[in-house]
């Protein structure tokens, strides 16, 4: 039994191994400029060492969401198109509705001016 899982054993180790050997080369021959800029750390778009109760815009999390909303409204396209061939017409038409209203909230968030960044 623990014979079917020996190759994906090694897959995970090949990809281990890979994955750090790739990280390993990038550190020794990538270049290394540091200055002030690239050292500094970098938080939501504005400077991190000011006062805690300065203002700053909502846009910023306006676009996160709207991002997310979408990202995770695409998500569902993957399960439809492993089954389509199971779920036939009906499965085709709900999806095309669903991509319809998507399509339809895109539009309407493009045209209220929220994907727009000054």
């Amino acid at each position: 039994m623990l014979s079917n899982y020996l190759p994906v054993l090694i897959f995970v180790i090949i990809a281990i191994v890979m994955g750090v050997a790739m990280v390993g080369i990038g550190f020794l021959l990538g270049p290394s400029r540091p200055d002030g800029e690239k050292l500094s750390p970098y938080e939501c778009g504005f400077e991190s060492f000011e006062d805690a109760r300065m203002k700053f815009d909502v846009r910023y999390y306006l676009v996160a969401i709207l991002f997310i909303i979408f990202d995770l409204e695409i998500a569902f396209l993957f399960p439809w198109a492993v089954v389509l061939d199971k779920i036939g017409l009906f499965g085709f038409a709900s999806m095309a509705v669903f991509l319809g209203v998507l399509v339809i909230g895109f539009i309407y968030e493009w045209k209220k001016g929220a994907l727009e960044w000054e």
